[in-house]
């Protein structure tokens, strides 16, 4: 049998990145939080964390962190069905998701603060792209994730949220400078883009849907979806920007898109593990109404 005590140690050295953060959470000393971590990375064999700054889980650890997660989760339902069984109402379990960055800066988080208001649970987002959100939840480390991959993960469910649309805009004095004769594929080779990050590929998917070509235009890196948009206004470049995002930019004028009508339409799933717990199905319920407000 796994101990609780144990695990509970080391999901709080992985969620604060430190042992000493860990330590002031759980209210011990952080050589009581070490020697902990340590005992149950000796009864299983093997290293379970990543002493670094911060410290990180190695996949074993990533596991049993989502596990002490659900544990904590199920016994927070059994304590709110069953106040006999302890007398305190004991910590709030935290609920860690994966998610994109344009979720988060549109739909999710206003889903999340309404569940909050509900319940008294935590959350911990990891954000990554769309079409990497759903490692994290095959590697264990996460209860759920907002992701591209419609096939679901072994163990969990999918189902669709709805299609993120991204518009490819810029601001109108950009739009002038650079295409003023037509958004043609050497205007586009020489007008600098923004990317998110190295995992973010719409830029390039647009421009090979628009142009049929290879184009590599000079690229501005920016990961943040908020000031991704600002670059836009500000004229330092073109990019993909989430239709709900920049709705009002669109309707003032101050952005324009590079060639109207073209768009792409990105289809978010929600995945997550079949865990037979009603606040995980209400978090579901929650996300699916959040998304279709939002989403199309």
């Amino acid at each position: 049998m796994l101990d609780y005590p144990l695990l509970e140690a080391l999901a709080a050295v992985v969620r604060e990145g430190s042992f000493e953060r860990a330590a002031r959470v759980l209210h011990v000393t952080p050589s009581a939080v070490s020697q902990r971590v340590k005992l149950l990375e000796e009864r299983l064999g093997q290293t379970l964390v990543v002493r670094a700054q911060p410290c990180r889980p190695t996949a074993t650890g990533a596991v049993l962190c989502g596990h002490a997660e659900q544990v904590a989760l199920l016994e927070h339902e059994l304590r709110t069905r069953l106040p006999e069984v302890g007398t305190s109402p004991g910590p709030r379990p935290t609920l860690r998701l994966a998610a994109n960055a344009d979720s988060v800066a549109t739909w999710l988080v206003r889903a999340l603060a309404g569940f909050t208001s509900r319940h008294a649970v935590l959350f911990n987002l990891a954000v990554d792209d769309e079409s990497h959100t759903v490692e994290l939840l095959r590697s264990g480390s996460v209860l759920g994730a907002v992701t591209s991959q419609a096939e679901p993960v072994q163990g969990c469910r999918s189902t669709r949220l709805g299609a993120m649309r991204y518009l490819a805009t810029c601001s109108p004095d950009f739009h002038r400078r650079h295409f003023s004769s037509g958004v043609t594929g050497a205007a586009l080779a020489g007008a600098p883009c923004l990317r998110f990050d190295t995992k973010d590929a719409l830029q390039r998917t647009f421009l090979r849907r628009l142009t049929r070509a290879r184009v590599e235009p000079p690229t501005h890196w920016v990961p943040s979806p908020h000031g991704f948009v600002d670059a836009c206004l500000a004229g330092m470049g073109w990019g993909m920007n989430p239709e709900p995002l920049i709705r009002e930019e669109l309707r003032a004028g101050r952005l324009v898109e590079l060639v109207a009508g073209r768009h792409l339409d990105v289809v978010l799933y929600w995945q997550q593990g079949r865990l037979a717990s009603p606040l995980a199905e209400e978090l579901s319920r929650t996300l699916h109404a959040a998304a279709r407000a939002s989403l199309r």
